[in-house]
């Protein structure tokens, strides 16, 4: 099976972009994770991005805050779907920055963003990519699905019974 690279600006980034592994786990999808820096260690940043697809890499999930160059940074290097996770940092401004400069890519080198902090779907974002060559996955994919709404219909009905 296909391997997702999840990658981030540092350890701090850790306890958001865990959700993104929690997740993958959970669809039984390979994954691998570690710190690369654009800014501190631009060279290890080059080599995993040029090594991604001959180790099995098939989209790479890059977290960052502040400047968050990584993801950009990476997308510019290789042509694999790269999701970049806005993540609002201790020197963020507000997380805006962080939006902003993973949203605004120049046109030829795209990322994908998802919400500030948003792992999660970063995640299920990379196994809809992988589940389009993968019918397996795809029905995973469908079960995930239908148990998200299994459980809103549950809260729904605990709702429409509580008496205030």
């Amino acid at each position: 099976m296909s391997k997702v690279g999840i990658i981030m600006g540092s350890d701090s980034d850790l306890p958001v972009m865990k959700s993104a592994a929690v997740v993958l786990k959970e669809l039984g999808i390979e994954y691998e994770m570690t710190v690369v820096s654009a800014h501190r260690t631009p060279q290890r940043m080059m080599e995993y991005a040029e090594n991604a697809y001959d180790q099995g890499i098939r989209v790479i999930i890059a977290g960052a805050g502040g400047a968050a160059h990584l993801p950009g940074m990476v997308a510019s290097l290789v042509p694999l779907p790269v999701i970049g996770v806005p993540i609002k940092s201790s020197n963020s401004i507000d997380g805006w920055d962080s939006i902003l400069s993973i949203l605004q890519m120049p046109n030829g080198i795209p990322v994908a963003t998802v919400a500030l902090n948003g792992a999660k779907n970063a995640g299920i974002l990379a196994a809809h990519i992988l589940a389009t060559s993968d019918p397996s996955l795809y029905q995973k994919l469908l079960k995930y699905k239908e148990d998200m709404k299994a459980a809103v219909l549950v809260k729904a009905e605990n709702v429409e019974n509580t008496d205030f």
